[in-house]
């Protein structure tokens, strides 16, 4: 496992990083979400990621549980905060008193003292952004934060919230969690400029376009059993599993089959190639995958493979 730097930070991560979002806490059964947290330490991943969210809280359950025979030093934990955790009025959102009392209740379901990031995972036009980051700069002074991020906030958003930061002496946002692969570019355009121009680093979801990258999706087949797109719950794959994209994948595993990588580990190192890239953020249901998926770390792709793939991609 290789490690690179988050943002301008001085902290480390793996190329690799674990995921808990439609997995831990429910869609998979907690011995093998363990055994898979377990595998992935023991193969360099140093970086895991969940959020208050994730089954209302729950998945945070599972891997604090998991992570808490392990130094603490030894890993990077993150957790999110802005979705519905309740009925009321202020359930939700990035005002203080959301902010504060969710960080808190996360701490509590992760069983530790601190978080190492703290997304905040959606933009929310109806806080001041001030508001939002004098409370996560307070709890940074708390020790309660260490580093903390957004994830889906649009270039102008992050590029405000740095203004604010550097005019009101405000801890800085160093990381941004975008959806990120090869059949979902929209950061190269706006985000990935922006963050390079501010230090921000990015740890990217759903690498693999939520398993249409694994090839186990086939034109004019049904979906595999126990698939996510056999779920009948998951909707969000109609955009990304059409019969365009399953015809790049054909053409995406010829190119891997020459390199020597399975598609899914082709994928990940072609958004390694991204140095503003500091993770590749992958989920797993069973140990095996991780061991599949942590041998695209420190593959370096030539150029001629990348012209390649980037013809395929823009057909």
């Amino acid at each position: 496992m290789e490690y690179r730097r988050l943002g301008n930070t001085g902290l480390k991560v793996s190329e690799i990083s674990l995921g808990s979002w439609l997995t831990y806490g429910g869609y998979v059964e907690e011995n093998n979400a363990t055994a898979s947290i377990d595998k992935a330490y023991e193969l360099g991943i140093n970086f895991f990621d969940t959020a208050n969210v994730y089954m209302r809280g729950e998945a945070e359950k599972v891997v604090g549980k998991a992570l808490s025979k392990y130094d603490r030093s030894s890993y990077v934990l993150a957790t999110k905060v802005f979705g519905k955790m309740g009925d009321g009025p202020n359930d939700a959102g990035l005002s203080r008193k959301h902010i504060m009392e969710q960080c808190h209740a996360s701490l509590k379901r992760l069983g530790t003292d601190y978080i190492d990031i703290y997304y905040c995972h959606r933009y929310h036009p109806e806080t001041p952004l001030e508001e939002t980051l004098r409370a996560l700069d307070d709890l940074v002074r708390q020790g309660k934060v260490l580093y903390f991020g957004v994830s889906e906030w649009t270039a102008e958003q992050m590029s405000e919230a740095v203004h604010i930061a550097d005019k009101k002496l405000l801890d800085r946002i160093v990381v941004n969690q975008p959806n990120y692969s090869m059949l979902h570019r929209n950061i190269e355009k706006e985000i990935i400029p922006v963050s390079e121009k501010h230090g921000i680093g990015q740890v990217v979801f759903s690498p693999l376009a939520q398993g249409v990258l694994t090839g186990k999706y086939k034109k004019g087949e049904a979906a595999p059993a126990g698939s996510r797109a056999a779920q009948e719950s998951i909707q969000s794959m109609n955009h990304v599993l059409t019969e365009e994209n399953l015809e790049k994948v054909e053409n995406l595993k010829k190119i891997a089959e020459t390199e020597n990588l399975t598609l899914s580990q082709l994928a990940i190192a072609w958004i390694l190639r991204q140095p503003n890239v500091a993770s590749a953020l992958v989920g797993a249901s069973r140990p095996e995958q991780l061991e599949e998926n942590v041998k695209a770390s420190g593959v370096k792709l030539k150029e001629e493979t990348l012209q390649q793939i980037e013809e395929i991609l823009s057909i």
